[in-house]
């Protein structure tokens, strides 16, 4: 059974003849006879009753017709609604990300994205690392913002944003004066480590060469806990500048280079090569590059 099937079979019960509505379907009447016969055979009941050159619809041919309207419907709209879509797109996209990347990037594109695609819900999924590349291949997510590098053939990787991971300390630390700190510079103080993710996988192969020297003191999964507990004296932490500018600004914490080479971080947007992209995600895509435009840093003057 299939929607054209049942056009014509309408179009049968409201011309009460099968050579009238072999003309307005373009059909040749034994076609028209063979669509019926067909439908007969699958719902186990005659539609028509033959009456020499007249015909009329059966009990079952009229219970049928209701449902065939609301079927034919039901299409028609679908496709309005499939069309409106494109004129007014509506519906959802889910963001896989980290925290901080939640925090210090999302809430602006959001904003202007919004403003374009009021009808468009947007949803974040909080995850870390390899987390927002699964979601996103297993189409959990629409899209994912994660450090690079990412892996993934099956992927689209746009990067969009370039900063610095440096040390962070209270600003009458004493390393705060130092244009940058090396790995044997931060072994007799407690450190706050990430507990994981890609910055702390970089970190563990920054601090190889001192691991039995060092004091771990925590290790927190939080951008927000880090810089409290920095605040607070509990040991030194590392952090993308872009997420500690407020309290930088405020004379409350002080971010220093690593060395010898600066810790460069560079965040990329996500998404799967084989997924049909609607306007709404198009426009997520352009909101995004169009933030990356405003805030994308060279690594010699970054802020991360």
């Amino acid at each position: 059974m299939d929607l054209d099937q049942l056009h014509t079979f309408l179009e049968i019960v409201r011309l009460k003849s099968f050579s009238k509505a072999a003309q307005t379907c373009f059909r040749t009447q034994p076609a028209i006879s063979a669509q019926v016969r067909q439908l007969e055979q699958e719902v186990h009941a005659p539609l028509f009753e033959r009456l020499g050159t007249r015909i009329s619809v059966t009990p079952a041919g009229k219970i049928f017709a209701e449902y065939a309207e609301q079927i034919l419907d039901l299409r028609r709209r679908a496709q309005d609604a499939i069309n409106e879509l494109e004129r007014i797109p509506r519906g959802e996209l889910v963001i896989a990300a980290n925290e901080a990347t939640c925090i210090y990037v999302l809430p602006e594109v959001f904003s202007e994205y919004k403003k374009d695609f009021p009808n468009v819900q947007l949803h974040v999924d909080r995850s870390y690392g390899a987390r927002v590349v699964e979601a996103v291949l297993n189409n959990q997510a629409d899209f994912g913002i994660n450090q690079l590098p990412v892996e993934e053939k099956k992927l689209q990787v746009v990067k969009i944003h370039s900063d610095e991971i440096k040390v962070l300390m209270p600003p009458d630390h004493p390393l705060a004066s130092r244009k940058t700190v090396t790995c044997r510079d931060v072994v007799p103080h407690p450190l706050l480590l990430p507990k994981s993710g890609t910055t702390r996988h970089r970190l563990n192969s920054w601090l190889e060469s001192v691991e039995d020297m060092i004091q771990v003191s925590m290790e927190l999964d939080s951008t927000e806990m880090i810089k409290r507990f920095v605040i607070a004296r509990l040991g030194l932490s590392f952090l993308a500048v872009s997420h500690c500018q407020e309290e930088v600004q405020a004379g409350k914490l002080s971010a220093v280079s690593l060395g010898p080479e600066p810790m460069v971080r560079r965040l990329a947007l996500i998404y799967r090569k084989d997924k049909a992209l609607s306007k709404a995600a198009l426009g997520f895509i352009e909101a995004v590059l169009k933030h990356a435009g405003r805030h994308i840093e060279a690594p010699a003057a970054s802020a991360s």
